[in-house]
């Protein structure tokens, strides 16, 4: 079994759809992140950055303690390994290094500048023109860079489905709001439409409907959310 402390953002539907896709039992353990649960001090034993997802892995590979980790791009490397799926083995040099790097590509560009593109566009307290241009233009730019890489191949790392998808599929999701427009990005828009339509992934954002029935950001939620400094995760 599987502990997954979750809560309904992008990093945390990439989880879902990977123990969908995996079929692995797991539980979900919400962390309602609106309202601070991310700082509780059961959660930073596990995830001391105070952010989403975590797992704890009770019957990890080869027995022993269980293992907990934050960070999902290590989580997804973690499980990928574990059931020998959905990223190539060390012995498939080439085609492990294109997973991997996809999968960076996602964490260290596609996920960040996205990010930024939600808070200044949609919860920034007033609007920052020069923030949002720039945010939206680069994530313009980091979907140019996945519509030509997927011109002459189905998935980011190839052929096949894997984590690097899993990672970057969640924040495409919210296109729209990212000021983007889908339909200018044929190759993009083709790999987007055949994840949404995996039954693992319909099965993982449907848990999250169930989860979180009020996603709306409250005024009270954004001073949670937004301007934390280290104090708020210092024990008193």
């Amino acid at each position: 079994m599987i502990d997954l402390h979750y809560w309904t953002t992008p990093n945390g539907h990439k989880i879902t759809m990977f123990l969908e896709e995996a079929a692995l039992p797991y539980r979900i353990i919400p962390v309602n992140i609106s309202k601070g649960e991310q700082f509780a001090p059961e959660f930073l034993a596990i995830a001391p950055n105070n952010r989403i997802p975590a797992i704890v892995d009770h019957a990890p590979a080869g027995g022993g303690a269980p293992v907990s980790l934050f960070e999902s791009g290590a989580i997804l490397l973690y499980l990928a390994d574990k059931i020998g799926r959905f990223i190539a083995p060390p012995a498939q040099v080439h085609a492990r290094a294109e997973g991997l790097q996809w999968l960076f590509w996602q964490m260290g560009g596609l996920g960040p500048m996205a990010g930024q593109n939600h808070h200044f566009s949609q919860y920034a307290p007033e609007p920052i023109p020069y923030a949002i241009d720039r945010y939206v233009k680069e994530t313009n730019r980091l979907y140019g860079v996945m519509d030509r890489r997927l011109a002459d191949r189905a998935f980011l790392a190839g052929p096949d489905y894997t984590i690097a998808d899993m990672a970057s599929y969640p924040w495409v999701v919210p296109w729209k709001r990212q000021g983007q427009d889908l339909d200018s990005f044929p190759n993009l828009r083709r790999w987007f439409d055949a994840i949404r339509a995996r039954p693992a992934t319909v099965r993982a954002y449907a848990r999250a409907d169930a989860i979180n029935t009020a996603p709306t950001v409250s005024e009270a939620a954004r001073k949670v959310l937004f301007g934390q400094t280290a104090a708020v995760t210092r024990p008193a």
